[in-house]
């Protein structure tokens, strides 16, 4: 397994069962590296990247890491681990900024609904409610106090990252995907994805605490990141940079 790859996997499982580990002491880890809405007194810029490092169960970490060693291994052997890295760390930090401008958009519809008081009493009191693991009933003040205290986290902005990289390095490589019966190209199974995200993004209006934006993101940011990098060697080279 290459160097980055193998020390990314590392590093996450180390942090996974880390919190998990600090749990039981009354420590929630993804209270600190968990990103947090940037209107937020928990937010700071550093959770841009410790976040990425932070999941949110086995099944979770288990598919993400999955996917970065499948995938992941690929392109450090491809593009050398210095390239790799930026471009993963380029991806979940674009992934991460796109979740607050969603975040930002759906503050915006959710808090324009609300009085000055029920605001007010969401940013004094939702937190404590919600270590209590309880809600507001009100479902304004209850998806307000969400936006504030909910961390995200995940390394899935940089895998969709990498999953998009693949696909536009390997477009024709043949991929089985369960469950379909037959193999699919690799530039076909990114476009499905693609178009899932966007989907479920849109279409999520009941919450399955996924970021499907912030996927999407990982990838927008990917693909700049990409054609920014076969611009530059076609014009020191010549050829496009593969």
């Amino acid at each position: 397994m290459p160097t980055v790859t193998k020390n990314l996997i590392i590093i996450n499982v180390l942090l996974f069962f880390g919190g998990i580990a600090l749990q039981g002491r009354g420590i929630d880890l993804s209270d600190y590296l968990g990103l947090h809405f940037f209107l937020s007194d928990h937010f700071n810029l550093a959770q841009l990247i410790t976040y990425m490092f932070m999941h949110g169960g086995w099944t979770h970490i288990f598919f993400n890491m999955f996917a970065l060693w499948m995938f992941g291994s690929t392109l450090e052997r491809v593009w050398g681990p210095k390239r790799f890295l930026t471009y993963y760390l380029v991806c979940g930090i674009g992934a991460g900024l796109i979740q607050e401008v969603v975040g930002y958009i759906h503050y915006l519809s959710v808090s324009g609904a609300l009085s000055p008081e029920m605001i007010s009493i969401v940013k004094n009191e939702g937190l404590s409610l919600w270590k209590q693991n309880m809600n507001y009933t009100h479902s304004g003040m209850g998806a307000l106090n969400a936006i504030l205290n909910v961390p995200t986290v995940g390394a899935s902005g940089s895998i969709y990252g990498i999953l998009l990289a693949f696909g536009m390095l390997f477009p024709n490589q043949q991929m089985f995907i369960f469950p379909l019966p037959v193999p699919i190209k690799a530039k076909f199974f990114v476009i499905g994805y693609a178009a899932l995200e966007l989907y479920l993004g849109f279409a999520n209006n009941v919450g399955d605490n996924v970021a499907h934006f912030a996927h999407l993101g990982g990838m927008l940011f990917g693909f700049f990141l990409i054609i920014y990098w076969r611009k530059k060697n076609t014009n020191h080279h010549g050829t496009y940079y593969h």
